[in-house]
């Protein structure tokens, strides 16, 4: 009787390898809820954000310009009031809702309002 030595080899390495797809579909989940899942949540809230924002609002913008919203346009574009006869024109989506809601609590806790916890 003879025995090949990669028939041997292919034998013994057989169990082992009926893990790794698992291990590949194991990883990819978790990719999706710890990474990909919780930046899609937060651009679908920015979005919504973006598109509630009203004329008379206090805003930050994403380049730190602090600014009351003076007119929503069709075409997407915001007019801005910086100070007063100063105005410019943005796009809605350089609006940042994280800049924006920490200068809204800033201006509560500073009149002395309490700040309820939004979730």
């Amino acid at each position: 009787m003879q025995v090949n030595l990669a028939t041997v080899m292919l034998q013994a390495a057989a169990p082992g390898a009926n893990i790794m797809p698992f291990i590949m579909g194991a990883m990819l989940i978790v990719m999706y809820f710890f990474m990909i899942r919780p930046q899609a949540k937060k651009a679908k809230e920015q979005k919504k954000f973006g598109e509630s924002i009203a004329a008379g609002e206090q805003i930050v913008t994403t380049a730190g310009i602090h600014a009351r919203i003076n007119r929503a346009n069709d075409d997407g574009t915001i007019q801005l009031e910086i100070s007063r006869g100063t105005f410019m024109t943005i796009e809605r989506s350089a609006i940042s809702m994280e800049m924006t809601v920490a200068a809204r609590k800033k201006a509560e806790t500073a009149s002395g309002v309490t700040v309820a916890a939004t979730k």
